[in-house]
């Protein structure tokens, strides 16, 4: 059985613009291998490896009255332990 463990959970409305440099600034510090996350008094340091998974994934829910909700997804993931890739190699 797997355990989940949230270290931080933030939700904002931004405009689209807000929103696209929010992100080019999170890549430049991902970029240097450290992200700082905070809402007010709450802050988390994450460390980055190298390597990551990345996932990406867009979905349309049907919310009934309210109609489709939109979604589109971004998510790093990562193992202590993860080195790089092996890659795809013929022989």
């Amino acid at each position: 059985m797997t355990r989940e463990t949230v270290l931080f959970s933030a939700k904002d409305t931004r405009p689209r613009s807000g929103i696209a440099a929010f992100l080019r600034d999170m890549a430049d510090k991902i970029e240097s291998g450290s992200v700082t996350l905070r809402q007010g008094e709450i802050a988390q340091d994450v460390v980055l490896p190298d390597y990551m998974v990345l996932e990406i994934k867009l979905e349309d829910e049907h919310k009934g009255k309210r109609g489709i909700r939109h979604c589109l997804e971004i998510e790093m993931k990562w193992y202590d332990d993860m080195g790089a890739p092996a890659g795809i190699v013929l022989e």
